[in-house]
C-alpha cells in the first residue's frame, strides 16, 4: 500500500459532495470503540483555532479570484497546482501541460515531489507549511491559496486527493476549497482537519521567486530555496532567492552559502567573497571556508585563499569529514609553487 504522506488516488465518477457523506458516514461507522462507543476521531486544531484565533485574523475570507480547473479522472494534482500557478501569475500553465510531469500512471496519481519539482520548472518557489489550521487561513487571508493534501478515504482504505484552500469562515467553521469538480467546495473545520490530517498535514504555497509565506518555517523555507536553485539555471533568480531568505532569516548558513554560489556564477567574485566570508565567520563552515578560498584565489588574493583553505581542512578533520577531500584538494591548490 502507498504511503499516505506520498501518494494520492482518486476513484473517477464520485463527486466530492459525495464523498463528504460517505466520510461521514465511515466515520461513524469504522472507527474503533472506546468503551463500547464509536468516536470520531479527534480534532485539536480546529478546537484550538475556534476557541483562541489570532487577534489579527480576519473573521472570513475568500479568494473568490483564483480560478478553476476542474479535476479529471486521477489528475487532480495537476488542477490543483495549476490553479495556484496561474493565480500567481504563469498564465502559461495549464493542468494538461502539468500532468505530463507529474502523473503516474501505475500510482494513478501524483507524488508530492513531483507536485514540487512541477512548480520549480514552471518559476515558482514551493514552500511546504507547518500544517497548521490557523496557518491555512492566515495564508489565505494575505492571499494566498494553497495546494493541500486529503485522504477522502479511511486509513484501510484511502482515497488520496488534492485540493485548492481558498476561504475561510470562523463564525460558520468552515473552510473553502475548489475541489474535484466542485468549483466552490465548503467543509467543517473538523471534517477538513480528519481528511487533511490523514495526509500529514501537507500544504504548499507557490511563491515568487523573493517572496515567502507569512507562516512558512525557517528550515523549510530553506528546503525551498535548495530546491528551487537545483532546477533554476538563472543565477539572478537564485540570487533572490537566498537574498530575500537572509532578509527574513539573517546569517542563515545554507542561504549564505546559495547566495554566493549564485554570485559566483555569474564572476561576481567580490560579493561572493563577501557571502563566503559572512558564513565561513559565524559558523566556522568546512563548506563556506572552501568556497572562500575559491573566490579569493579567483580574485588573486592568494595568501588569504590559503588561510581559508588550511581553515576548511582543519574544520573537516574536526567535525565535517564530508569536505575532507575536497578541502584537501583546496589546500593543494592553493600551495605556493
Amino acid at each position: 500500500m502507498d504511503r499516505p504522506s506520498r501518494v494520492h488516488r482518486v476513484g473517477a465518477g464520485r463527486t466530492l459532495p459525495a464523498l463528504n457523506a460517505l466520510i461521514r458516514r465511515r466515520e461513524l461507522l469504522a472507527l474503533p470503540c472506546v468503551g463500547g462507543c464509536a468516536a470520531l476521531s479527534p480534532t485539536p486544531q480546529s478546537d484550538a483555532f475556534e476557541r483562541a484565533a489570532p487577534s489579527a485574523l480576519p473573521e472570513r475570507a475568500e479568494l473568490e479570484a483564483v480560478p478553476f480547473f476542474a479535476q479529471t479522472p486521477y489528475h487532480c494534482g495537476p488542477a490543483a497546482l495549476a490553479t495556484v500557478l496561474v493565480h500567481g501569475g504563469w498564465a502559461n500553465v495549464t493542468p494538461e501541460s502539468l500532468a505530463e510531469q507529474v502523473f503516474l500512471p501505475a500510482r494513478e496519481g501524483a507524488l508530492q515531489v513531483e507536485m514540487l519539482a512541477a512548480a520549480r520548472r514552471a518559476g515558482a518557489v514551493p514552500v511546504v507549511l507547518p500544517g497548521e489550521l490557523a496557518g491555512v487561513c492566515a495564508e489565505i487571508a494575505d492571499g494566498r491559496p494553497l495546494v493541500v493534501l486529503q485522504n477522502l478515504g479511511l486509513a484501510i482504505a484511502p482515497r488520496w486527493h488534492y485540493a485548492v484552500a481558498v476561504g475561510y469562515d470562523r463564525t460558520a467553521r468552515q473552510i473553502v476549497l475548489r475541489s474535484g469538480t466542485t468549483r466552490r467546495e465548503v467543509m467543517p473545520f473538523t471534517l477538513f482537519e480528519r481528511t487533511w490530517a490523514r495526509g500529514a498535514h501537507w500544504a504548499v504555497a507557490a511563491m515568487r521567486p523573493g517572496a515567502w509565506p507569512l507562516t512558512a518555517r525557517e528550515a523549510d523555507a530553506v528546503d525551498a530555496a535548495v530546491g528551487f536553485e537545483r532546477t533554476v539555471a538563472s543565477p539572478a533568480l537564485r540570487a533572490q532567492v537566498f537574498d530575500s531568505l537572509l532578509v527574513r532569516w539573517p546569517d542563515n548558513l545554507p542561504a549564505l552559502i546559495g547566495q554566493g554560489n549564485a554570485r559566483a556564477a555569474t564572476s561576481d567574485w567580490l560579493r561572493a567573497v563577501q557571502s563566503f566570508e559572512r558564513a565561513a565567520m559565524r559558523h566556522d563552515s568546512a563548506a563556506a571556508w572552501h568556497n572562500l578560498a575559491l573566490a579569493r584565489w579567483e580574485l588573486g588574493q592568494r595568501e588569504a585563499a590559503r588561510e581559508a583553505a588550511r581553515r576548511a581542512l582543519v574544520r573537516a578533520q574536526a567535525a565535517e569529514p564530508a569536505w575532507r577531500e575536497a578541502a584537501q584538494r583546496m589546500v593543494e591548490q592553493t600551495a605556493p609553487r
